[in-house]
């Protein structure tokens, strides 16, 4: 039924048809891009689950290799985040290992929905996240400005696929209270 639902508002995008959802357009947006990079022409109806696609051009908004190219992304961001976090490989390798071959993500990317995207979104704010408190001891370097201006893209990415995003809102933002009370606690550091 999603599938039948968002290639429907990705074939609006394409022929520029005015709709409401309750989600935020980007992820729709993204997916009526990769048909329209792909040639499809918007002209598949999307009646009802389980309609054959016949001569339509789908599987660009299907995004298979977009997809895929999604999950490995992803799964590199487990890895990199939880070898940042454990400083264990063998724990990060099981993350991504366990990442890659879910059978839920396998499902996901294969169709025309908005997990896999908004996946990509949480990934990249949590990894950029972790990556900024790497750079903790010292601010306002150029690296620590890249993560922290990474992680405001991948937090805005991911509000606008599906407002589930506002979880990893949270979640960056009781990091930001929790660092902003170590830095307020210490007072060897100048108010300023």
């Amino acid at each position: 039924w999603d599938e039948t639902h968002f290639g429907k508002m990705g074939s609006y995008y394409i022929n520029r048809t005015f709709f409401f959802d309750v989600h935020p357009p980007l992820g729709k947006m993204l997916i009526g891009l990769a048909g329209y990079l792909s040639g499809y022409d918007g002209t598949f109806p999307f009646q009802k689950p389980g309609d054959r696609y016949e001569q339509h051009n789908y599987m660009g908004m299907r995004g298979v290799r977009l997809s895929r190219t999604v999950k490995l992304v992803s799964s590199s961001c487990a890895f990199q985040y939880m070898l940042e976090l454990s400083k264990s490989l063998p724990a990060a390798l099981l993350t991504a290992f366990l990442l890659i071959f879910d059978t839920g993500c396998i499902t996901l990317s294969q169709y025309i929905l908005l997990d896999p995207i908004l996946m990509f979104f949480l990934m990249g704010a949590v990894l950029s996240m972790v990556k900024c408190n790497s750079y903790a001891d010292r601010p306002f370097s150029a690296s620590w400005w890249f993560y922290l201006s990474l992680t405001g893209v991948n937090l805005a990415g991911a509000m606008g696929v599906k407002f589930v995003g506002l979880f990893v809102v949270l979640l960056v933002g009781l990091n930001t209270i929790h660092d902003l009370w170590d830095l307020l606690g210490n007072l060897s550091l100048s108010l300023v």
